[in-house]
């Protein structure tokens, strides 16, 4: 199954700068519908209200973080089935196992480039 390039990929993140590169990076992989939101409970609203095909998350953020964002979208029937993956700057491996039992699709230890972005979004949705 080809994955659809048009999907709107949603990215959360507190950082300007961070949402900048994450929008480059997707555009390098030809993902061109993107939106973005700078905290959880922003991201939950845009989901619930527009469709979506992935989520690209940041760990740290207030007031809700993603790992609780990602616990509410796991949670939600309508959302439960999307893909959700995870950015933190820590390799712990209490987070790791913490995202994997919240229901993550795949997790990213920063700094990345655009072949790992890839990587892990081909493990995700398939190849394209």
């Amino acid at each position: 199954m080809a994955v659809d390039m048009n999907m709107k990929v949603l990215i959360v993140d507190d950082y300007k700068t961070m949402l900048r590169i994450l929008r480059n990076l997707l555009r390098q992989l030809n993902f061109n519908n993107i939106d973005e939101a700078t905290d959880g409970s922003m991201a939950l609203q845009k989901l619930r209200q527009d469709s979506f095909g992935m989520v690209i998350s940041d760990w740290n953020m207030e007031p809700m973080t993603g790992i609780q964002l990602l616990r509410e979208v796991r949670s939600d029937d309508k959302l439960k089935h999307l893909p959700f993956i995870m950015i933190t700057a820590e390799s712990k491996s209490e987070n790791v196992i913490a995202a994997k039992e919240a229901g993550v699709s795949n997790y990213i230890v920063k700094p990345f480039n655009a072949e790992t972005l890839k990587t892990k979004i081909v493990s995700v949705l398939g190849d394209f």
